[in-house]
């Protein structure tokens, strides 16, 4: 038995890091059908790619989260697909490279970061939510971050955006308990993924920098973090609701790291 069989599942961002990981763990615990949407339509076509050669039915879509019209269409899509919604692993973001104090960051950033993040977010659940109150039930699962509870200096746009996705994953909690919806949060640490290394100044350097500070002596991997994901979807969480669960190894109340610390605002 998988945690989520005969589930359809749709994930958002699964073209890499987390998403990816999440995509495939849905796969292998089960999942009828797995819908991989991400903005890179190559990336997203691999991970149906793998999904299909595991035997589950898998679709990718394009999709910017930004866009309502694009995410009502992609939630559209798999319900015309495979007939239903069970789980949504909202992943999609958008690199916040370090920049500099509050009132110096670049407006453009600040919006690309919240429209995103944030925004992106809450498209995703609208359209989500109202499939799912209609068949009867299912669980919504979104990234937010360890951002989600503190403060990180020089990426305000970042830290804004995701305590606002923690926000919003209670809230909908409680509006949607009664209509079998569950709405859940995964909050990650620092974890291997290319959208990280991308973001740190020094790279892979700054990584092990930051691995070295971690309370475990390293960062996480993203099937680390899909294995939270998928669990929060399934049956087996069944009285989990409007929770941020931190997926950090002890870091966050350690309180021994943060993105300032491995990568100060210039």
């Amino acid at each position: 038995m998988g945690l989520v069989d005969d589930k359809v599942v749709l994930v958002t961002g699964a073209g890499a890091g987390i998403g990816r990981a999440s995509a495939l763990l849905f796969a292998a615990e089960g999942a009828r059908a797995v819908v991989c949407a991400d903005i890179d339509a190559a990336a997203a076509q691999q991970t149906a790619d793998a999904i299909a050669r595991l035997g589950v039915a898998a679709r990718s879509i394009v999709c910017d989260v930004a866009d309502a019209a694009q995410v009502e269409a992609m939630v559209r899509g798999c319900v015309d697909a495979f007939g239903r919604l069970d789980c949504a692993h909202n992943n999609a973001g958008v690199s916040s490279p370090p920049t500099t104090t509050t009132a110096d960051v670049d407006e453009r950033h600040w919006r690309r970061v919240l429209d995103v993040v944030l925004s992106g977010t809450w498209l995703c659940m609208k359209y989500e939510l109202v499939q799912m109150v209609a068949q009867g039930g299912g669980a919504i699962v979104n990234t937010a971050s360890t951002a989600a509870f503190t403060a990180v200096p020089g990426v305000s746009p970042y830290v804004a955006a995701k305590h606002g996705v923690l926000g919003l994953t209670r809230n909908a909690a409680l509006e949607y308990v009664r209509a079998g919806v569950r709405v859940n949060a995964i909050c990650p640490g620092a974890t291997r993924t290319n959208r990280l290394i991308n973001t740190l100044d020094g790279g892979e350097h700054a990584l092990t920098r930051i691995a070295a500070m971690q309370p475990g002596g390293r960062i996480s991997e993203p099937d680390e973090q899909a294995q939270a994901a998928v669990w929060l979807c399934s049956d087996r969480a069944s009285f989990a609701n409007g929770v941020g669960l931190p997926v950090e190894n002890g870091a966050t109340i350690g309180a021994t790291v943060n993105l300032a610390e491995a990568n100060p605002p210039r």
